[in-house]
Parts: structure tokens; sequence; C-alpha cells
């Protein structure tokens, strides 16, 4: 049984392929377009998944899209309906595009369809699960639990925004459920807009700002006071009442009334490109103690509906792995899974596995860590392939058959202070880079965060970046005490490792970079914590073994680990795309399957325009 899996027209379009029980391939388009949340139909990655899988259209039994498309329709009009007469500008600006494409979704879906190949609609079933449904399914059928509760928290899908499930076997029950417009996610996305962030993209980088907070001061307190008296009350279940006086994402294209929180707040909306300040700083670590009181008191809710051992989770609001550390450290349930593809990416994905289990009624046979392969679903490439993009570029390169020697190599480089390009194998599927298309660096260098941020990523220096540990040494470098493959935890450093505080609790936000807080400077955040990720020799056995090479040379397990891009391009995908990307910045060495490139050995590199100036900030 082949079922294919597909979301797309909000953000973040995907497709994913489901075979016979196991989860064959799985691809954002963004990687293919190079168009970062590209909304689009996935075109490309429905070619993929197909061209991976070697089946055709008319070889699947179902395509499923993972909501349905006539209940968002419905939220929609409801919603304006109860705040008329406000909105109305929106409102006429958005139906044409309801009535001539979003409306009739089943007829747009089978028109692009057409364009990748012949396809019957009599013999291939279009379903429609609820959005909800979709994330709870990719959480619970990838996990390895046989029973787990779920729990689901995004933005809004048709009229859900927080949903408690629980999985059995090859079941789910959904149990209960928050609506629009009461959203942890949109409460959390405001915050984001207020801050200067981009919606639906920069919910990370409030939650990277968020420890620049100081955390006992009375502007600290006091933001969090008016939050929860005027912007947002958590039940004890952790249900929440958003007070939509103050928010306007029902009936505008805007989260907020940005006159209105000044008031609030006493400082306006920090403007793209304005400088962050102490208010914006201490603003995201309220807003974020505000949300992981909501998801603690949501879990806890879940475990006495479901009386589960384990917690599967999904939903964007499973990506904020600060949160998802201070559930962890709770010791509420004996194991929680995260779903890394959390957003509408994996929604794709849960899409095929709801046909799959749901629909068609397949068993499921959980064991080891997860069905997910390390998450490495999407495209590999042949050293010929290889060869064939870099001879294009006249790339000056090395080319090492034995993977021992290619990793000695490697792993010199990074200990003598090298940034490398890390190309291998399939691509990730979400949004983090796991050791296949990742940028590696040495975590004990000062002066890692500073070069990473301002002449690699280019991005904001503010941003933390994450440790990539052998999974049998991390207890050595943080307190965790389980497997963390997909990044989705944030845990302290250890104290063994950290350095004595030499910085007071009112110091200025710009006082606190590049401050060196531990023996792993590169990585570890202004509150001397870590996103960490934990690499299995089961799941990316290169990665583990250069990371074994290095700890030979260095007496160090841990790399510092980021996703192979600049700031507002996608995570590359082809070895063309990682050469460009290597080319534009300056990063030392590239490596791309055995191949190895120095960056002192190309010819330069000449564009026609400045990609700066053509990418625009995430």
């Amino acid at each position: 049984m082949t079922i294919l899996g597909i979301s797309a027209f909000y953000h973040d379009s995907a497709a994913a392929l489901v075979q016979d029980g196991q989860i064959i391939a799985a691809a954002q388009e963004e990687r293919f377009t190079r168009k970062k949340h590209d909304a689009s139909f996935p075109t490309n990655a429905i070619r993929f998944c197909l061209e991976y899988a070697g089946c055709s259209l008319n070889d699947l039994h179902a395509i499923v899209f993972y909501e349905k498309p006539l209940l968002k329709f419905e939220r929609l009009l409801e919603s304006y309906y109860a705040f008329a007469p406000k909105g109305v500008r929106s409102f006429i600006t958005a139906m044409p595009v309801w009535l001539k494409e979003k409306l009739f979704l089943k007829r747009v879906i089978w028109e692009e369809l057409r364009k990748i190949g012949d396809i019957d609609k009599k013999k291939v079933k279009l379903l429609f699960p609820e959005h909800h449904l979709s994330h709870a399914a990719s959480a619970f059928y990838p996990s390895p639990y046989e029973r787990a509760a779920i729990l689901t928290i995004d933005g809004v899908g048709e009229w859900t925004t927080i949903s408690i499930g629980l999985g059995e076997g090859n079941k789910i029950s959904l149990l209960k459920e928050i609506n629009f417009p009461h959203s942890l996610g949109l409460f959390y996305s405001a915050f984001t807009y207020y801050c200067g962030f981009k919606v639906n993209s920069g919910e990370y980088k409030l939650m990277g700002l968020a420890p620049y907070g100081n955390l006992h001061s009375e502007s600290v307190s006091r933001y969090k006071r008016v939050i929860k008296e005027q912007l947002i009350d958590i039940k004890p279940d952790g249900s929440v009442l958003l007070n939509q006086q103050y928010f306007s994402y029902a009936t505008s294209l805007r989260m907020v009334n940005d006159d209105q929180w000044r008031q609030l707040f006493g400082f306006a909306r920090r403007a793209d490109g304005q400088p962050l300040e102490q208010c914006h700083c201490d603003l995201a670590l309220a807003a974020q103690q505000v949300l992981e009181e909501a998801v603690l008191k949501l879990a806890a809710e879940t475990k006495r509906l479901t009386n589960a051992d384990y917690l599967c989770m999904a939903g964007g609001v499973a990506l904020n792995c600060v949160a998802n550390g201070k559930l962890d450290a709770q010791g509420l349930y004996k194991g929680i899974f995260i779903q890394p593809a959390a957003g509408d990416a994996g929604g794709a994905l849960g899409a095929a596995l709801a046909g799959q289990h749901i629909y068609f009624d397949q068993q499921r046979s959980p064991a080891g860590i997860d069905a997910l392969k390390g998450s490495f679903l999407g495209g590999a490439y042949s050293d010929t392939q290889i060869r064939s993009a870099l001879a294009k570029h006249q790339a000056v390169y090395e080319h090492l058959e034995k993977e021992e020697e290619l990793l000695s190599k490697v792993a010199d480089a990074i200990a003598a202070g090298k940034v490398v390009g890390w190309h291998q194998g399939r691509m990730e599927f979400g949004p983090r880079a796991l050791g296949a298309r990742s940028i590696l660096a040495d975590a004990r260098d000062p002066d890692m965060q500073k070069k990473l941020n301002l002449k690699i990523k280019f991005r904001e220096g503010f941003r933390p970046f994450a440790p990539v540990v052998l999974f049998e040494e991390v207890e050595q470098y943080f307190d965790l005490k389980t497997a963390s493959p997909y990044m989705l935890l944030v845990k302290p450093v250890k104290n063994s490792q950290s350095l004595p505080a030499m910085l007071g609790e009112g110091q200025a936000m710009l006082d606190k970079l590049y401050f060196k807080r531990s023996d792993l400077p590169a990585i570890t955040h202004v509150d001397c914590s870590a996103r960490i990720q934990t690499v299995h020799k089961e799941t990316n056995s290169r990665l583990w073994h250069l990371l074994q090479h290095f700890k030979q040379q260095t007496g160090c397990a841990v790399l510092v680990n980021t996703s192979f891009n600049v700031r507002g391009e996608p995570i590359v995908n082809s070895p063309e795309d990682a050469y460009r990307c290597f080319m534009r910045t300056d990063m030392d060495c590239l490596v791309i399957g055995n191949f190895l490139l120095f960056k002192s050995d190309q010819l330069p590199w000449t564009e026609a325009a400045d990609w700066r100036k053509t990418i625009e900030s995430d």
C-alpha cells in the first residue's frame, strides 16, 4: 500500500510518502524552489517522493491532504461575522482568493497533480483528515510507543488550536480541544511580531532572545503581570482565553493593535532593522514564561485525561525546545517524543500516516528509537552527481575513498578553528539541520559564535548555536539523561563545564554577548543552556564517527551544529546549493560525500548581484 501526504497553501508546503508501513520519503518544497517557507503546491517534493519510491501517481492507493478546507472556510466566515464590522477590508481582500482557489481545493489538487503525471481519479482516493489529526498522527505513529498521550499546539488549523488525544495501537482518539480565536501559538506569534520578527518564521528568534531578559527585574515582572491580567487567561487545565480587544489576527493580516500594545507595555513595536533593546529582551522573557506555564498545565491535563506513561507532541509550539526542556525536567512522563517536523510540513507526513492507519486500518509495530530514520528522509546524491556539480564551477577538490582518512582530515580542520560545510547522505525533513546539511565548528572556540553569526550565517549576533554530541557522552556535558536526536530539548550545561559568572542581573543585553560562560562557549547560551542534539550510530554513522575522531584528537565529543544556509535562505539541498553557499560565505571547508574542498583552493566567486540584496531576511 502506497500513500502520498501533502501539505500546502499556508506555509512550509511538503510531501511525504508511506509504503507498506514504512516512511519512505519526505521533503519540503522550499528545498527545491529555494524560497523559504514556500507555501505553493509541493510539485517538486511530490516528484522527489515518487521517484525515490520508484512509483507513479497511478500506483498510489490514496493522496491525503493535511486538513479540511471547507471547515477552514467555515471558520473564516464565522470569524468575520462575529467580529463585524471590524475586518471588512480584510474580508473583501480574502474572499476572491478563497472563492477562486481554496474553496475548490479538490479541483486545484487534481489539476496540479496532472501537471506531474497521469492520474486516474477513479482509482486513487483523495482524503482530507482534520489539521490537528494530521499533527497527532505525525507524532504518534512514528513514535516508539504502543500507547501514548498526544498533545498538539499550534496557531490554528480549521478551528482547533490545541488538542489532547490518546494513541493506542493504530487508533487515535481526540479527547479535548481548544478552538480559535483562543490560541497559544498565535499568542506567541503576537509577541514575535511586536518584537520585530516575522510571524511563522521568527518565533525561534523570540525564544532565543528571551534569556537576555533580566530574570528578576521589575520590568519582566510587570510585563508578565500585564500579559496575564490583560491579554491571556490561563485556566488550571491549561485552557487559554485571549482577550480579543488586544489582538487583530482574527479579522486582519496584522497580529495586534500596535497603539494598544504600546499603551500596555510602554514602548512601540520594534520595526524591522531597528536595534534590539533591553525592553524587547524582557518582554520576550515574559512571553516565554507565560507560554511555558500554559504548556506545563496542558501536559498535566493530558496526563490526567489519558493516564498514559508516554507523551507525543506536534504543532508549531512543539518546536519551542525551551518549554520542552522544562516539561522533560518535570518527569511527568517516562518518555516524550516530539515530531521533528512539528509544524505544517510535518502535517504531510501525518496525513499519509492517518490515511494508512485510520482510513485503511493498517496495523503498526513500534520499535527502536522511532520510525523516522533520524528524519533523514530527503534526497541523496551519487559521486557522479557531485562531480558534475563541482565541475560546473571548476571547483578544486580531493576525493577520499577511505572514510577514516576523510574524517581524520575534517576533524583536524575543525580542531584548527576551521568552519566546515557538511553535506552528507539523505537530506533532513523538518526545520533543523541534523547532520546531513549542517555547518560544523569547534564548540570550544570563544570566537566561534560571533564568526558564525556575522561572517557565515549573516544573522543577528544574539542568536545561539546548538551542540551536537555523542549520545554515549551527553551526560558528561549537559544535564540530560535521555536522547535528543532532533534538537528539541534545551538543557543546562553541566556545572563541571561552566565558568564562574562575572555578569550581574542588571547587565544590558549587549554586555552579555560573547561572554565566555563555559568550556564550550560557542554553544552555551546566555543562561548557560544549550539546545542539544544527540548523535546515534544507528541513524547517522558518519557524523558519529566524525565526533569520535574529533574526541580522539581533542578530548571533546561536542561540535557546533547549525543549518547549512545563510539567513533568509532554506537549508541547502543539492551539491550545487552547497557549493554556492560555501563560496558566498567565510566557510573554510566543504565536505560533500567523500569530496573535500578548501576555500583557499577555489577560483574567486563572482555573482551578478549581491545575494544579500536578493534574499529577503527572515
